[in-house]
Formats: C-alpha cells, structure tokens, sequence
C-alpha cells in the first residue's frame, strides 16, 4: 500500500476516511515517553510504564525494532502491538507513521495513544475516542505525520506543577516538573491509575472505546 493511499484511508486534517459506519478495532497501542534510563521514572514516561504493565501482564515481549521498542500479541482474543518510540516524545510521529505502514493499519482509529496529561488531577485516567493535540507536542507530532486525529487517546493525569501555592504553566517549570521523578506518594498514586489505564486498554480492544470509556472515564 503506497503512502499516499494509507494517507488518504487515515483522513487528511483530522476528516474521517469515510467509513464512517465501520466500527475499528485497536490494532497498535503506543506509549510515549522519552528513551534512557535517566528518564525512566519521570511523570513525562506514564506512557511507557503502561505499556510495559500491559505488555507484562499479557505476555507481551516488547523488543527493539527500528525507531520503537515493538511487541506483537493476543489481548481480549485479538492480534494486537504494542509500541514504544525510541525517540523523544516531542517527536513521536515520524515513529508512529513508520509502525502504521509497517504494521498495515486500515485507519488511524486502529490507534490508541498512551500520554501524560498536566491539565488531569495527578491519578486520573481519560480515555477519548479522538481529538486535538490540547498542545501536548507529542500528540501534535502523530497528527502531523499521519494528517489526522481520529486515533483514540488514553491521558493519564499527572497535575500541574505548583508555584508559589499557585499552579504554574510557565513553559521552565513544566519542563522541570514532566522530568523529574515524582515523589513516592504520589508514584503510588500514578502506579494506580497506570493500572486502571491498563484495564482501561484491554477493555477497548475487546469490547471496544465507547465501552471502555463508560466504564473508566471519571
């Protein structure tokens, strides 16, 4: 399938393909996160410690294949894969592009996107079954290497940083804050919702999002 055909089934700007009727399955669940050790245990890498979670508790063996570390298995009696880019989240699309021709995705709703989210109470998990980017650059990334947005998102909540008892979107202390490690109590707090995130998953690839989204949405 040539690029240009998968372009137009995935939708140009964010337009349905027009199988508007279809229901899609999830084929590709992607975590994003930043690659290395000394961003392992960052807010910023929720997405990566979901898909580990789901690819253990499923028997998944993630490896590294090109720009993602890549597993292939069954979840809720379907094929699935799970990725997790190598590159920085910022630049997460060039990566996701390359597994939705690799992998030979129909349509951009095969996708489940896994990310940390500033504007979510630290703990809570929402899915949706697309969107914008809300100015997460990772997301933005994917839409604009695949020239849509109809792919399903899972957010998980890690709160904004606090300033001077006040809640700071000043773009030093959010970089600061999505880098570091967050402290133990609210790692627990986290560790908790990447649980419910990984139910959250496996309950939109069998049964589907909109079920899924009923059961885990807050």
């Amino acid at each position: 399938m040539s690029g240009g055909l998968l372009r137009r089934l995935l939708g140009r700007g964010g337009e349905p393909s027009g199988d508007t009727e279809r229901e899609y399955r999830i084929r590709l669940v992607v975590g994003l996160g930043n690659p290395g050790g000394e961003y392992a245990g960052t807010r910023h890498n929720v997405g990566f410690w979901t898909v580990n979670r789901l690819a253990k508790r499923n028997g998944i063996e993630l490896s590294i294949s090109g720009q993602t570390a890549l597993g292939k298995g069954r979840i809720g009696g379907h094929e699935v894969a799970l990725a997790k880019p190598r590159t920085f989240v910022n630049a997460s699309g060039d990566a996701v592009w390359n597994l939705i021709k690799r992998l030979k995705l129909d349509d951009a709703r095969e996708l489940l996107v896994v990310c940390d989210d500033l504007d979510l109470p630290a703990g809570k998990v929402r899915l949706r079954p697309h969107g914008g980017s809300g100015g997460y650059k990772g997301l933005q990334s994917i839409i604009d290497a695949t020239g849509s947005d109809r792919f399903a998102r899972l957010r998980i909540g890690i709160g904004r940083p606090v300033v001077n008892g006040k809640p700071s979107w000043d773009p030093e202390d959010v970089s600061s804050y999505v880098l570091s490690d967050p402290p133990p109590d609210e790692r627990a707090q986290l560790d908790a919702a990447v649980a419910r995130a990984v139910e959250a998953i496996e309950v939109a690839i069998a049964e589907g999002i909109e079920v899924a989204m009923g059961r885990y949405n807050p």
